[in-house]
């Protein structure tokens, strides 16, 4: 069935899951998510949202993957409100969001045009206590500088080592590209000098 599905042979994958089931072989939910991250992929959404109501109703119980795959590509395909919508039914549904979906929905925020409603997110998640990977610092760091909003994203920057995080060279070119924007080339050079004496290389 992943096979099909890396193929984009999504129909064939269809296929094969029926049968499963026909023959009393019961797919898991790794089966499910296969299959709608293989919709979700060629954008196939309406399709994927069926499936999902498709198990909702008779088993297994979508998990944190089914949501986030979801999510992820509801943002992708601009419908925000949509995702919004969906994250409320995960947390009713007693799934708890891990980094990886605050993640997607920083990205899909920003992306959207939503720098507002990703910054209250992201403050949302530090006061939670959730525990902040340097993906989840660079999706806003590089939100911030691309809206113009550099010295923002400087202090966030600078405040990764109190945090225990350690920029890597995707969020130190963020950085770098953010001061150059902003004409601050001096700072551009300082910080792309520092990269090897902090082993960000």
């Amino acid at each position: 069935m992943n096979g099909y599905c890396l193929q984009n042979k999504l129909d064939n994958s269809r296929g094969v899951l029926q049968l499963m089931i026909e023959n009393g072989c019961a797919p898991n939910i790794v089966s499910y998510n296969t299959m709608i991250n293989g919709y979700c992929k060629v954008k196939r959404l309406d399709e994927a949202m069926e499936l999902f109501h498709e198990i909702s109703r008779k088993g297994p119980i979508p998990d944190k993957v089914t949501y986030n795959t979801l999510m992820q590509s509801m943002f992708r395909l601009g419908r925000v409100s949509t995702a919004c919508e969906f994250l409320r039914k995960m947390l009713a549904s007693g799934q708890v969001p891990d980094i990886v979906t605050c993640s997607i929905l920083l990205d899909g925020l920003y992306k959207t045009g939503k720098l507002e409603e990703a910054l209250k997110l992201f403050q949302s998640m530090r006061e939670s206590g959730l525990k902040l990977n340097i993906v989840s610092y660079s999706i806003l760091i590089d939100g911030l500088c691309k809206a113009g909003y550099v010295g923002v994203a400087k202090e966030l920057f600078y405040e990764l080592s109190e945090n225990g995080l350690k920029p890597n060279v995707y969020t130190c070119t963020i950085m770098i590209n953010g001061f150059l924007k902003e004409g601050l080339l001096d700072e551009a050079y300082q910080l792309f000098r520092s990269m090897r004496g902090n082993g960000c290389v």
